[in-house]
């Protein structure tokens, strides 16, 4: 008979959170988890889901402009953003229903409520206290702001999903996915956006051909991006707000929308006096396991900082429920993980950067296409998708594969798992293409770049 109150006690629940709860629960461990928000997390709620449907929202306004030439006559059409978001609101509920039904049915008990850590052993919730013999943090990030004078009139991509009003200027700030797909969002949606990020080029960390060819893509768009540009200053002003930039140049928006980096959610949650380690941003400090240095305390997903992707997640935490309550020692693998951008022409990618290989690797052959697709020899559309694989000399094996053009998180995935049983060249090669698509093109690549 245990001396505590739960087997395995969850904090968050968010996608990995969840997964290691419902699982845990599954194999007889009596579990509870506690969220303070919303079931689903980010994902659910700020993340993942609501912004795949804004992107499809977006992404009517070039359907509508490609019709032309396939002979639709297509009249005037504006954004009901008020029913867009209803909409999405009514979708993030329903999820938020099946992933209470996903617990409950399993049997773990949903505590709501704000929790923290009182010794290693002892979770107290809103003045309650609880007893686990084994815990697991899953508490996920949240958006962090800089030290920027004005900030407080800035929003985040949390707030930009329930914006009363759809602006008609916006400014992003920052250079990974999350302001590059939000610029793309708010631009098929018809406002006027400029994306500034304080690098030579953003995307920082995805293959630099990538990275280049969709700045080229959102600039034919009319997005006005600004590399090595940061902000000084932000005003309210009676038409919105006024920013200033380092260069001494001014913007003027209704709205300033900052995706500058989310830290770990760690903080207040007492992890330090249950004997936790952490980094420098707060990042619980665990092993291939994900389990901390105290031997019964175990963490997953964002808070962890390894890999910060909803199905990593989710994997790490059905890896820990499998540890501990269904004697199967498993350890989540974080290679050659496929990944997905989401803006306006897609990005999907798998394994290493060209920048990455040539260091791990003596010697790499490098494929590249860049073509228009068939469905733009009608439409009209000046956009180019474009191709990229990169191979180990030595053994043929593919080692990247990178995509930027519709639908390249779909593609991505397939090729993914053929990277992931270390599919050679040849093999691509040996594989018939289905015609007439773009993905055939993987599979068509035969000249090495020199």
């Amino acid at each position: 008979m245990s001396n505590y109150d739960y087997d395995f006690f969850v904090l968050g629940a968010g996608s990995g959170g969840v997964r290691a709860s419902r699982i845990a629960a599954s194999h007889g461990a009596k579990t509870a988890v506690v969220e303070e928000r919303y079931l689903g997390g980010t994902c659910v709620n700020v993340g993942c889901i609501p912004k795949k449907l804004l992107v499809y929202a977006s992404e009517f306004n070039d359907y509508f402009e490609d019709a032309a030439g396939f002979g639709w006559i297509v009249g005037e059409r504006t954004v009901d953003w008020k029913k867009l978001i209803a909409n999405k609101d009514k979708e993030i509920n329903r999820l938020n229903g099946v992933y209470r039904n996903l617990l409950e049915g399993a049997g773990a008990e949903i505590i709501e409520g704000t929790a923290h850590l009182t010794d290693a052993h002892t979770i107290e919730v809103d003045g309650k206290s609880y007893t686990s013999e084994y815990i697991l943090v899953a508490t996920g990030g949240w958006p962090h702001f800089p030290q920027t004078p004005g900030i407080e009139h800035a929003i985040t991509s949390n707030e930009a999903f329930y914006l009363d009003e759809l602006p008609q200027r916006a400014i992003i700030v920052g250079g990974g996915y999350i302001a590059v797909e939000f610029a793309t969002i708010f631009h098929g949606l018809g406002v006027q956006v400029t994306e500034l990020y304080r690098g030579d080029l953003f995307l920082r960390g995805f293959d630099i051909d990538v990275r280049e060819v969709l700045a080229d893509e959102m600039r034919k768009r009319e997005v006005d991006l600004r590399f090595n540009a940061d902000v000084s200053r932000i005003e309210k002003t009676p038409d919105g707000i006024k920013v200033s930039l380092n260069d001494g140049s001014e913007l003027e928006a209704d709205i300033i929308m900052y995706a500058t980096g989310r830290l770990p959610k760690t903080k207040g949650l007492g992890l330090e006096k249950a004997g936790l380690e952490m980094n420098d941003i707060g990042a619980v400090q665990v092993d291939e396991y994900s389990r901390s240095r105290v031997p019964h305390i175990f963490a997953v997903g964002d808070c962890t900082d390894r890999l910060n992707l909803t199905p990593m997640a989710i994997a790490e935490g059905h890896a820990v429920a499998e540890t501990l309550f269904n004697d199967n020692p498993t350890r989540p693998d974080h290679m050659n993980v496929a990944t997905a951008v989401f803006s306006n022409p897609n990005i999907g990618t798998v394994g290493l950067t060209e920048e990455e290989a040539r260091k791990e690797y003596n010697a790499v052959d490098i494929y590249k296409s860049s073509f228009r697709a068939l469905k733009h020899t009608l439409s009209g559309r000046d956009e180019k998708t474009f191709m990229k694989l990169i191979v180990d000399q030595k053994s043929d094996r593919v080692i990247g594969c990178h995509m930027v053009g519709q639908d390249a998180g779909e593609i991505i995935q397939g090729i993914s798992i053929a990277v992931k049983c270390n599919a050679t060249k040849a093999q691509f090669d040996a594989t018939i293409g289905i015609h007439p698509t773009s993905a055939e093109e993987l599979v068509t690549m035969r000249q090495k770049v020199p």
